[in-house]
């Protein structure tokens, strides 16, 4: 049974959950009692709660949330559970929180007016930014029910493509810009391309742009002129020490404890580094001497 569509509620209630799912991740809480407190806090009007359910069961047989989304296809995309999986592999330097955020934001997109190209670099942004493997990744995109048939077979011909062609000439050669140039340079404003045209006017001037550069400039333009949802990424590291000054000077005499200890039960302990140094009275004696 392959993904389908969900109503509006959906997303909704599929943004409120992957977002209290990371929040009381960070309070340390465990997987199993998040899900059962969110699955009563749910709409009972949306499928969520049965989702969830299943979920529950899958986490205590295998431990894992991606394998249990995997099982309900039907419910939660390829895409999603391909990114919930790659943050829950043994050694994997994908967060999961961060995993968890990029799922949050693509439901509260679908939740709104979302469009198959702002789907598509969203989704593409997210797998580039984390280094998920375009394989994979783009196979996953590619399943994805909100891209027809036509979206499909681009996205796997893409998938094949990459590295041997600029990614934004894929963007600008499938966009309405690129059409209204043909149509300017041979003068026959009846051209129509044999194939289809997937991006607008605005996303091929952008793409235009953007040729021959980092494809995140292209990506950070899309989202400012058009609102395509921006990819999260992880907090940058706090200047504050992990460890409170006063924890840390603790810590520090309990371990110079421990080492006195261990010196005395080898009988290995040694007061020499106890002796205070005598001072030194050698400049002294010339000063007396001359009163």
């Amino acid at each position: 049974m392959t993904a389908t569509l969900l109503d509006r509620e959906e997303y909704i209630e599929q943004a409120y959950l992957f977002r209290v799912y990371r929040e009381r991740l960070d309070a340390n809480m465990p997987a199993q009692e998040i899900l059962a407190t969110i699955g009563e806090e749910v709409l009972t009007t949306t499928k969520l709660p049965w989702a969830i359910e299943f979920l529950k069961g899958e986490i205590l047989l295998k431990g894992r949330v991606g394998d249990g989304m995997a099982h309900i296809p039907h419910y939660f995309t390829p895409f999603q559970t391909f990114v919930i999986s790659k943050a829950e592999e043994d050694k994997s330097r994908f967060d999961l929180r961060i995993a968890l955020q990029i799922l949050e934001r693509e439901a509260e997109y679908r939740a709104g007016a979302a469009t198959e190209a702002g789907s598509f670099i969203y989704q593409f942004e997210c797998i580039a930014r984390n280094r998920l493997g375009y394989d994979q990744g783009m196979t996953a995109m590619a399943g994805d029910p909100i891209y027809d048939d036509g979206w499909t077979n681009w996205i796997m011909k893409v998938r094949l493509r990459l590295g041997a062609t600029d990614f934004a000439d894929l963007i600008y050669y499938r966009s309405g810009h690129y059409v209204d140039q043909r149509r300017r340079r041979t003068g026959d404003d009846a051209y129509q391309p044999s194939y289809p045209v997937f991006f607008g006017v605005q996303e091929g001037r952008i793409a235009r742009a953007n040729r021959g550069k980092d494809p995140l400039f292209m990506f950070a333009a899309l989202q400012r002129q058009l609102g395509f949802p921006s990819v999260p990424r992880p907090a940058p590291p706090s200047d504050k020490p992990i460890i409170h000054p006063a924890l840390e000077e603790r810590l520090k005499r309990m371990e110079k404890q421990i080492k006195f200890l261990d010196s005395e039960a080898k009988n290995k302990f040694d007061l020499s580094e106890f002796y205070v140094k005598p001072p030194d009275f050698s400049d002294m004696d010339d000063v007396t001497g001359d009163l």
